[in-house]
């Protein structure tokens, strides 16, 4: 019998049974899963899934989806208040760039997969790595799937202030994983104006820069 990689042996990163995910899930009457198939496993995994799904008219129809599982995530936005700025990161994002975005330097929230920690401690990892900053107390936004349609991840948002004071190095991330992050500290009504002109396409970094003029740290400026 030929070996499967990632089914019956260890995949390059030592796992296996990843063709098990979803085959347990039984939360909704209306779902039931048939076959669940390992096609690709890089870094994060590639499945697709069969499965029988009872429309609202009460027929069945057998569906199959493609899920792109790269796990969980968490970004924040730190905020000065006293200097009116923000803390965001410019990277090159190649499937930005080969979708239509003219350099791929996009403009972004830190951000970082969870790495089986929990998102409190990822995203302070991810502030000291990408950012090259000690956050104060992190404040819970929202959490939210980003692209549901495809891509497993569930993204929790944070905000977090810091001070001049706070910052521990220069950030840039680790370049043994190819990182190279430019770190940008903007005025707040710039960056929010860069959501509204193009300069900012990124949606997770446009979610939090909207909610900290809605509702968070500079709300009260913005209704002035």
């Amino acid at each position: 019998m030929t070996s499967r990689p990632g089914v019956d042996t260890p995949d390059h990163r030592g796992r296996t049974g990843l063709h098990l995910a979803g085959r347990d899930l039984d939360r909704n009457p209306d779902v039931r899963i048939r076959d669940v198939e390992l096609t690709s496993q890089g870094w994060h995994v590639l499945r697709r899934t069969t499965f029988d799904y009872r429309r609202r008219d009460g027929r069945w129809e057998t569906q199959q989806r493609e899920t792109y599982d790269r796990g969980n995530g968490a970004v924040v936005l730190p905020y000065d208040t006293e200097r009116n700025c923000v803390l965001l990161t410019r990277q090159f994002r190649y499937p930005a760039y080969v979708n239509g975005h003219p350099d791929g330097m996009l403009i972004e929230a830190a951000a970082g997969l969870l790495d089986e920690a929990d998102p409190h401690t990822a995203i302070r990892r991810e502030s000291a790595e990408e950012l090259g900053v000690r956050l104060g107390p992190l404040t819970h936004v929202l959490d939210a799937y980003m692209s549901p349609g495809s891509v497993t991840e569930r993204l929790h948002f944070f905000a977090a202030p810091y001070t001049p004071a706070d910052r521990t190095g220069t950030g840039g991330g680790l370049e043994e994983e190819g990182e190279d992050i430019e770190v940008l500290e903007l005025p707040f009504a710039e960056a929010l104006a860069m959501t509204r002109d193009g300069r900012i396409t990124d949606g997770k970094t446009i979610l939090l820069l909207q909610w900290a003029a809605l509702y968070g740290p500079f709300a009260r400026q913005q209704n002035v």
